[in-house]
């Protein structure tokens, strides 16, 4: 990575340990602290820990060692371990289901059945004969296998899908032959994060893959993609290069192909930047091989768009104009900005998050199914298709989130979504647009009744006077009055905080605590501005929020800064670590799951670099000194009490380096005046995503129990926060 100001590393001759061992640090593995520094625009920021970024360094191997074996020492002290694990382990055990998706007479759909520790993907015929495809656990017994993604073709008779093993997320494509249940191509390596967009006829498909890990610079190997063109059962080499020829590294496709097999849109954009660069081609009007595009939206516009073709019309979404999502529809091949009329306008309090057309025969006319959000909670509308108007409301089960939205391809006159929220699991609904009615079609099949819980959403204001909104969840039955809490939250990419079904929330409620996870600025919970608001040279704010929060639960007597708990992972585990190191005394225990920590660095690793367009990159002057303003590793000072910290890192994470949490433990661990543990949870042969029902239910234990002994949550229970608000 390059500097606008030449970037200096300056190490001394030795290794530059520290001498003295005061208490607090001898209850910790040694680690070096070296005189490295970087000079980076103008000016000098130390690195000691610069060492630990190399995870298969033999001196970072025995510190990991070490580290294994203090987490194994303060785990046997947590006296509520086994019953967190019993009771996760029970509300996992319930399996779920996911929306079906129809093409032909089949449909396919997830399903993780009660006690499995994956989901498989399944098929139904149209005589209602439901078959297993494809099963994790029978390709690989010790479940390091998962699903990435499985497609079926327009008309069912094929299905593309990826597997992944140890965490990895870098899959190896395969077709399968629905009927015959054979696979008749496959392995495609290097099809990471592709989708699948299939050609009517079942013999082709667009896709996306990356370039040899050899053949790219190295720290870049997930970074360069580029879209293809594949007929099924060809060798690769005859694989048709459609775009990407010229992109940069981190540059993300997207593909779709129209139910017709007329449209195929892409849809391409930097890492994570919320811009869209937008085109189109006409498939009969050209060849599959070199489809010419035009350009609906160019990346100079700064605003997210999709475009979907169905029976003679082109819908689509855009935040352009509207941060809260609207509508729009033109003629299909006429997609220039003023061909485009408003079918659904921005409502100024929601945010639209999906829609789905009805348009079969026998309606008396065709409908829009329209999904919102407003604050966090989602809505379904039924509009008329033809003029927007909005027409009724679609009653859900209770106040949760809605997903999944899905109609069959063609002439549909039914929808399935999937309901959730804290009290109940996720399940599939079916929306009948002829009378209106919703129903359940699938549920986990180890299904259980709704927990006993109450839930408020409640506003507070954060340090700029912005109202933020934060859902506290407690056992309806636990006493009033201050008690162990666990305050969650995330604060970034434009992704929201919903109420949905969440073992861990279950597990801890029912034990006496109270949960609470706060909408922070950054997420999509109030739009895109909401987003803008929390990211790049706001990012400030989305730690701001979360003190607020803290200092709400204390204030309102839910809680005490000696029984709260802070978590959160990924860029919530950057939120924790900011949260660390701007106001340690207003919480006991921080869980720091996967985190991003070393702002100055994170680009260098993993996939940092797709991420400036959320965070900034170092190589600007003004960036660098947001990035350094906050950064948690730079900003951890010595003699600090800091709280109890549990940070979790993954061997086979690709997206977030373990040298993150690393560093941060070494540096807290030195700093620390205090004696609360800080701790390091390491985990082979997993990643960032995707995991066996029983290592979620190890991990989570372990989360809980560490956040129970931190805050003194006790066998016989908590306590419930009081009703006011």
């Amino acid at each position: 990575m390059t500097t606008s100001t030449p970037l200096k590393t300056l190490r001394s001759a030795g290794p530059g340990c520290a001498a003295e061992r005061p208490q607090q640090r001898s209850l910790y593995p040694d680690a070096c602290r070296l005189n490295i520094f970087d000079h980076m625009h103008g000016l000098r920021v130390h690195d000691p820990y610069r060492w630990l970024e190399d995870g298969e360094d033999p001196q970072t191997k025995a510190w990991s060692s070490e580290q294994d074996d203090l987490l194994a020492a303060h785990r046997r002290t947590w006296p509520l371990r086994e019953l967190f694990r019993a009771q996760l382990a029970a509300l996992l055990a319930i399996g779920d289901v996911s929306t079906p998706a129809c093409r032909g007479n089949r449909k396919f759909f997830y399903r993780r059945e009660a006690g499995h520790e994956h989901r498989a993907f399944l098929a139904i015929d149209s005589g209602d004969t439901e078959r297993m495809l494809i099963d994790p656990m029978a390709i690989d017994p010790t479940g390091r296998t998962v699903i990435d993604f499985a497609e079926p073709c327009i008309e069912g008779r094929l299905v593309a899908y990826g597997l992944s093993v140890n965490g990895t997320e870098d899959s190896e494509l395969y077709v399968l032959d629905v009927d015959t249940g054979k696979i008749i191509d496959g392995p495609i390596d290097r099809s990471r994060y592709t989708d699948i967009a299939w050609l009517p006829g079942g013999e082709a498909f667009y896709y996306v893959r990356h370039l040899p890990l050899d053949a790219v610079p190295g720290g870049e190997g997930y970074l360069h993609r580029r879209v293809y063109l594949h007929r099924v059962s060809a060798e690769l080499t005859t694989d048709v290069l459609i775009a990407g020829a010229d992109a940069a590294p981190g540059r993300y496709f997207h593909i779709t192909v129209s139910a017709d097999g007329r449209w195929l849109t892409l849809i391409d954009r930097q890492g994570t930047d919320p811009r869209d660069n937008v085109r189109v081609a006409d498939l009969t009007g050209g060849s599959i091989e070199e489809p010419a595009f035009t350009v609906v939206q160019r990346e100079d516009v700064d605003a997210r768009t999709t475009v979907h073709h169905r029976g003679g019309r082109a819908y689509i979404w855009t935040n352009r104009d509207a941060p809260r999502g609207r509508l729009c529809v033109a003629t299909p091949g006429r997609l220039a900005y003023p061909d485009w009329c408003d079918l659904v306008p921005e409502d100024p309090e929601a945010v639209l998050t999906d829609y789905a057309v009805l348009d079969a025969t026998h309606l008396p006319r065709p409908l829009l199914l329209v999904s919102r959000t407003r604050h966090a909670i989602s809505e379904l509308a039924v509009h008329d298709l033809a003029t927007g108007e909005p027409m009724s409301t679609v009653a859900l089960p209770g106040l949760g989130s809605l997903t999944g939205l899905r109609t069959t391809s063609a002439n549909s006159g039914e929808a399935w979504f999937s309901y959730s929220d804290f009290a109940n699991p996720w399940a599939v609904y079916r929306f009948d647009a002829a009378d209106g009615s919703v129903t359940p079609s699938a549920r986990p099949s180890g299904d259980r009744a709704p927990l006993p819980l109450e839930v408020r959403q409640v506003t507070y204001p954060s340090g700029d006077g912005t109202e933020v909104r934060m859902f506290v969840i407690a056992d309806e039955h636990a006493p009033a009055g201050p008690g162990p809490t666990i305050l969650y939250g995330y604060g970034g990419f434009n992704t929201p905080i919903n109420p949905s079904w969440w073992a861990t929330i279950a597990a801890w409620v029912s034990a006496g605590g109270v949960f609470a996870m706060a909408s922070l600025r950054g997420g999509s919970d109030e739009g895109e501005r909401w987003h803008r608001a929390g990211m790049l040279n706001c990012k400030q704010n989305v730690f701001d929020d979360f003190r607020a929060a803290a200092e709400w639960l204390i204030g309102r007597d839910v809680t005490t800064p000696e029984q709260l708990c802070v978590m959160g992972g990924s860029n919530g585990g950057l939120l924790v670590g900011a949260a660390l190191t701007q106001f340690p005394e207003l919480f006991a225990g921080a869980v720091c799951g996967a985190p991003l920590l070393d702002m100055l660095r994170y680009e260098l690793f993993g996939l940092g670099m797709t991420w400036t367009g959320e965070y900034g990159t170092v190589a600007d002057p003004e960036q660098f000194g947001w990035l350094r303003a906050y950064s948690p590793y730079h900003n951890v000072h010595e003699g600090i009490d800091y709280p109890a910290v549990l940070f979790t890192v993954f061997d086979g994470d690709t997206r977030i380096d373990p040298l993150h949490a690393h560093k941060m433990a070494a540096a807290l661990q030195y700093a620390t005046s205090g004696t609360r543990p800080i701790l390091v949870r390491r985990e082979k042969d997993v990643g960032h995503g995707q995991r066996a029902v029983t290592r979620t239910v190890e991990l989570s234990a372990d989360e809980l129990a560490f956040a129970a002994a931190a805050t003194g949550l006790h066998a016989t229970g908590g306590s419930r926060a009081s009703s006011s608000n």
